[in-house]
């Protein structure tokens, strides 16, 4: 009876640890799949109307809203879609940075929505001084 109890007891401590191992696979895959996460630019003309554009595709099993998009500076501006991204579709976040700021640069971007945890974007760049700038007429 000894021996029953605690091969009982074995063999069900072993059916909880193999379903967490499960759960925990299923936490690290994001419903919103970006095709990259970071981007950087080097050699930025100043005042430029300069745009990165973040991809990405809903894998989850229904439309995704994305909430709110938030930068970690006010030099740094992010325009989220307005309509809701179907199953199987894709969207993109735009993001622009404020091109009278010279000098390296690492923002990041933060976006929200109802399908999954929050996702970190980064923009990374040098942005040239006046002088060093192309002459554009």
């Amino acid at each position: 009876m000894k021996y029953l109890h605690l091969s009982l007891f074995f063999v069900l401590t072993q059916l909880l640890f193999a379903q967490a191992q499960d759960a925990s696979k299923k936490a690290t895959q994001p419903a919103l799949r970006f095709t990259v996460l970071e981007i950087e630019r080097q050699n930025i003309p100043y005042g430029s109307e300069d745009l990165f554009v973040f991809e990405f595709k809903n894998t989850s099993k229904k439309a995704a809203v994305i909430s709110n998009v938030q930068t970690s500076c006010g030099c740094t501006a992010a325009e989220k879609p307005e309509t809701p991204i179907r199953k199987g579709k894709k969207g993109v976040i735009k993001v622009h940075y404020d091109t009278k700021r010279v000098g390296a640069f690492t923002k990041t971007i933060t976006v929200f929505s109802n399908v999954g945890d929050p996702i970190v974007l980064t923009i990374k760049g040098t942005v040239l001084t006046p002088s060093d700038s192309p002459v554009t007429n």
